[in-house]
């Protein structure tokens, strides 16, 4: 497997993968994301930041997250450990539905963490929906720490905010 930068070419196989992991995220009842969120329009705006990337099984997208800098406002709130506000910010993790369970979100999630470090900062921050008990537990699995939530969206539960240290 392997993890690189999207281009604008890998968009509609990305989207693809959306697709299935939302279905996916519905059958479980689920409802954090749908057919309008996350969007071609915000995944392309991610892919020319330079800031989304994708794993690939035999060429194929199974997952893809964004990785960048920009935390919504509304985590200003939280009281991060990481008072140097030296992070990266994880966003739209998704991995196609087949692929649940094998460890293709950890990958990802571990690809972050060395983005960390080779940069030279501390920690990584990000959201997840209240009413998405498998990403909450994946999370917690990996070491993050729920330190509070906010409301992003109306009609929405809350989103708790999670950080992990990375040494």
């Amino acid at each position: 497997m392997n993890i690189r930068k999207a281009n604008k070419k890998d968009l509609s196989n990305i989207m693809f993968m959306y697709a299935s992991c939302v279905k996916g995220m519905q059958k479980h009842g689920i409802d954090q994301w749908d057919e309008k969120y996350p969007n071609a329009k915000v995944i392309d705006h991610d892919i020319k930041k330079n800031t989304f990337y994708i794993i690939e099984k035999e060429k194929i997208i199974i997952g893809g997250i964004n990785i960048d800098q920009n935390q919504d406002p509304l985590y200003l709130s939280i009281k991060w450990e990481d008072i140097q506000n030296k992070f990266l910010v994880v966003h739209r993790l998704a991995v196609k539905e087949e692929y649940w369970a094998k460890g293709i979100g950890k990958k990802l999630m571990q690809f972050a963490e060395k983005l960390v470090i080779n940069n030279k900062l501390n920690s990584i921050r990000l959201d997840t929906y209240s009413n998405n008990p498998k990403a909450i537990n994946f999370y917690k699995k990996l070491g993050y720490k729920e330190l509070g939530y906010i409301y992003l969206k109306p009609n929405k539960n809350e989103y708790y905010c999670f950080e992990k240290i990375i040494k």
